[in-house]
């Protein structure tokens, strides 16, 4: 899940001279369903349903702060849960439910993991550097010149505290037009195996780095233009880092480097910013953001190419696990030749529950 604007500032969870006490409210108010271990046994055994473990940092590192306390200040409903996590809005303080949730965050003390604060809403073309268990569908089609319509289809799994493996299965449709007749061509492209590690993360400053490539395979048609005909190697560094006023930044620079090398090498670098709010209180956030791809083709015949991508995403579900991108990836340089593309991702994060789960 993405994170939630009311979670963007790392505070005490309290604003007053007062802190309050979360132990004791968990104690009071929780404990009989999650334990006073956080490991959900009493509500269980009593209610015959899954409780969340909040010793498990697989598990409890995922999410930030907001959407904890949207579950206790709103219940389980608020999220797409079970209708038996009660509200407690009614009753406790904003700075009381934060106070609980700072308690919650103790059940869990390896800190390899990052926190759901540092994982920003994924941009369309942008990688992230936040580790993931996600399905993605993403599509890109020319709105002018020749007709081209690329859909991947990206899994990724997590594995352990900061790695993460990806499978990219591309499926090519290409308008190829001769003097007097066109036709499309369609089947399977190039496909990618890749992997990532975050080597630094900081709730504190707010900031995410990892080290990842991809390798694409030469599975598609060269000649009916649905692959590039050689292996690939796209070696890349993502960061991601809080801004103030709940914006974000993300950065990639990533290099393609063919094994045939009458091709040409090429640098690409990309930069999304955005912004994220919600329209209500614990409401579901939505964020609009613009990237930058800048791409430089090295070799006797250098070329630069600048695009811009303006887009919004806006979460389906209401555990927010189920989530769309739309947006336009518009050429700045080289406008006679290049194309301006639709672009549009539905985006499931499978580790948060089903496809039919949290609406």
């Amino acid at each position: 899940m993405m994170l939630s604007a009311v979670a963007w500032a790392v505070d005490s969870g309290a604003t007053g001279s007062t802190v309050p006490d979360g132990r004791a409210i968990f104690e009071a108010r929780c404990a009989a369903c999650h334990g006073s271990d956080g490991k959900g046994a009493p509500g269980r055994a009593a209610l015959k349903i899954a409780m969340p473990d909040f010793s498990d940092c697989s598990f409890a590192s995922r999410e930030p702060d907001g959407d904890w306390r949207a579950v206790a200040h709103d219940g389980g409903p608020a999220r797409g849960f079970s209708e038996l996590m009660p509200a407690h809005g009614k009753l406790l303080s904003e700075a009381e439910i934060a106070a609980v949730v700072k308690h919650l965050r103790s059940f869990c003390s390896d800190r390899r993991w990052p926190r759901g604060e540092l994982n920003l809403p994924r941009p369309l073309v942008t990688e992230k550097a936040f580790p993931e268990d996600e399905a993605l569908i993403t599509t890109f089609a020319n709105v002018n010149r020749d007709g081209e319509v690329a859909t991947d289809l990206l899994f990724e799994k997590r594995i352990g505290p900061r790695a993460m493996l990806e499978i990219a299965l591309p499926v090519v449709a290409v308008e190829q037009r001769s003097a007097t007749s066109s036709h499309w061509n369609a089947g399977v492209g190039d496909v990618g195996l890749g992997a990532k590690y975050a080597f630094f993360h900081s709730l504190e400053s707010g900031s995410i780095a990892s080290l990842g490539g991809e390798l694409k395979i030469p599975t598609g048609d060269e000649d009916r233009g649905l692959g590039q005909g050689t292996v690939v190697f796209e070696p890349y560094l993502a960061a991601g880092q809080r801004l103030p006023w709940n914006s974000f930044a993300q950065l990639q620079l990533l290099g393609e480097i063919p094994t045939e090398r009458d091709m040409a090498d090429e640098i690409q670098l990309r930069l999304a910013l955005g912004n994220a709010f919600s329209l209500r209180p614990h409401g579901r956030v939505l964020a609009p953001m613009v990237e930058m791809i800048g791409a430089w083709k090295l070799g006797d015949e250098s070329e630069t190419d600048w695009d811009i991508v303006p887009q919004i995403q806006v979460p389906l579900s209401r555990r927010q696990h189920i989530r769309v991108d739309l947006g336009v990836r518009i050429p700045l340089t080289n406008t006679d030749e290049r194309a301006t593309r639709f672009g549009a991702y539905l985006l499931w994060d499978w580790f948060d529950g089903g496809l039919l789960d949290g609406w």
